[in-house]
């Protein structure tokens, strides 16, 4: 008969007792789908089967445990790439701020690093090496270099092509995964290559030659230099040769030129329309400001310089092209020098009461121009439009300030009484007789001066009425208030002075007085003295 411990398949424990529970009524024994709730390391209850025994616990907790740690390792590994991608990233953006970013490519190269002035270097040396060699069937031949060929090549625009290579956002200026490769920034010319070739392979009497355009200096203007038939190099594979160049300088190459028998390559009509275009252009005036007191025009021999003449002999063409680098540095040098100011404070001359009689030095804004480049685009647009421009330049502008100055003496000429009255400190100290400029075309202006320059002795000229010269030597005691306008002796015209009659007698707008009188003024009236003309210009004798 089966025991109770083997029908329920008991075990005894290591003390080889059955556990209580084992002799327990059937109906209270745990089922076999009874779980024991485990507490996960992870943080959470875990419903677990419940072991059979304790080495049967620790079987099934084994796997769990590495499971957990290689999760925690995962992880770990995962947020460490993580800030190894931020750092680098981070970093990278310092790092190639300044410098040519990864996958970027000139040459074929790599320049990646590169600061400005390093990749100067490598654009000029690129540059040098980019020789292509020329030769003939006859066994001619000749190294040309990219000048030689008629290109213009702008090495800082080549650099700052280079430093924005890639352009978008960070992540796609710094993968190195993408990949850009940089040309020159270069302007070839058809003409100029043609022109070598012919130079180099042709004799002069057989070659033929494009009409193109010249300014003539002398007659202010362009004027046609006409051409004629002959041989002329076929000039295709060198033009790709030298696209190519462009494309990814620094590689010499070599290429093979023939010839033809060809009619004039420019024809002088179409010569013609690009002298009467480049005509056009010296014409419109360019006037450029600083925005305040300062304007100049462009002078036309200035933009005949700029003005190149752009032929392509295969095609039969010509047109007017400019010359961007030589405007640009052109407006760098001319714009300070033209348009430039020094503040100036103002100066104003005041009474007691701080009202202003009169400026003796007028204010001016200090201007400095920048953005130079900005103004030589807007130069080359209005050349391309052919239409005359003014142009604003950009400026650092510094407001000029004022100061008041109430000067220690004031001098009132009255018309109507002819007199002149010195205030000291608005006191009247001194009244003299006078005769003021004859009436007419003489007469002295009425208004408020300042007395601005001085002579003791001076020779005064002038003219006429009946347009004849005058010359009065060794004028003295002169104090010009108003243009030639002034105070000084006129022992010619005591009479004139005593009658203070202006009608006959008077001046040529001076105020005429006894030596005397006009020395103690040139003695005690410093410059800056206030002159104010005031009352009605009398028609005849007034004492």
């Amino acid at each position: 008969m089966t025991s109770a411990t083997e029908s329920h398949g008991f075990m005894p424990d290591q003390t080889g007792k059955i556990p209580a529970y084992q002799n327990a009524p059937v109906d209270e024994l745990p089922s076999p789908g009874d779980r024991t709730d485990v507490f996960s390391p992870l943080g959470e209850w875990d419903a677990q089967p419940a072991p059979a025994s304790a080495a049967a616990g620790a079987a099934l907790a084994a796997p769990r445990r590495r499971g957990r740690v290689a999760l925690i390792v995962a992880l770990s590994v995962l947020a460490a790439l993580v800030v190894l991608a931020l750092g680098y990233f981070f970093g990278a953006r310092w790092y190639f701020q300044d410098k040519a970013v990864p996958g970027v490519t000139f040459g074929g190269q790599s320049v990646m690093g590169k600061t400005a002035a390093e990749l100067k270097n490598t654009v000029d040396a690129a540059i040098a090496q980019s020789v292509i060699t020329v030769n003939d069937d006859s066994g001619k031949k000749a190294k040309a270099s990219l000048g030689d060929l008629g290109v213009q090549v702008d090495v800082n625009a080549t650099v700052s092509n280079i430093l924005d290579a890639k352009s978008g956002s960070d992540f796609t200026r710094l993968n190195p995964f993408s990949h850009q490769s940089v040309a020159l920034a270069a302007k070839s010319d058809k003409l100029a290559a043609s022109a070598y070739l012919t130079k180099t392979f042709i004799a002069e009497s057989d070659r033929a030659v494009p009409s193109t355009i010249a300014f003539d200096g002398n007659a202010g203007q362009f004027n046609v230099m006409q051409g004629k038939d002959g041989k002329a190099p076929v000039a295709a594979p060198v033009n790709k040769a030298v696209d190519a160049m462009i494309a990814a300088p620094g590689q010499p190459t070599a290429v093979a030129v023939t010839y033809s028998d060809v009619n004039m390559p420019i024809p002088v009509a179409n010569a013609q329309q690009a002298a009467d275009q480049a005509n056009q252009r010296l014409a419109n005036t360019i006037t450029i400001n600083n925005g305040n007191a300062k304007s100049f025009d462009i002078p036309a021999t200035a933009v005949a310089s700029w003005i190149k003449p752009t032929g392509d002999p295969a095609a039969g063409t010509i047109a007017v092209s400019y010359d961007k680098a030589a405007i640009s540095a052109y407006m760098a040098k001319e714009l300070p020098a033209q348009l430039n100011q020094e503040k100036v404070t103002q100066e104003d001359i005041v009474n007691d009461a701080g009202v202003v009689l009169t400026t003796k030095t007028p204010g001016v804004d200090g201007v400095a121009v920048k953005n130079t480049d900005a103004v030589a685009q807007q130069v080359v647009q209005a050349l391309d439009a052919g239409k005359p421009a003014t142009l604003q330049a950009e400026a650092d502008v510094t407001k000029y300030d004022t100061k008041q100055v109430k000067p220690e003496y004031r001098i009132v000429v009255d018309k109507t009484s002819q007199t002149a009255t010195v205030y000291h400190n608005d006191t009247p100290v001194k009244t003299f007789l006078v005769c003021t400029g004859r009436s007419g075309n003489h007469e002295t202006d009425s208004g408020t001066f300042f007395v601005y320059l001085k002579y003791a002795s001076q020779d005064m000229r002038g003219l006429n009425d009946d347009g004849s010269h005058y010359l009065s030597p060794g004028v003295k005691w002169v104090s010009y208030f108003n243009g030639g306008e002034g105070f000084h002796t006129a022992d010619w015209n005591y009479g004139g002075i005593a009658s203070g009659n202006p009608s006959n007698n008077g001046s040529h707008g001076c105020v005429n007085m006894y030596e005397q009188d006009a020395q103690w003024i040139y003695d005690n009236c410093p410059e800056g003295t206030v002159v104010q003309v005031v009352g009605a210009q009398p028609s005849g004798a007034v004492r």
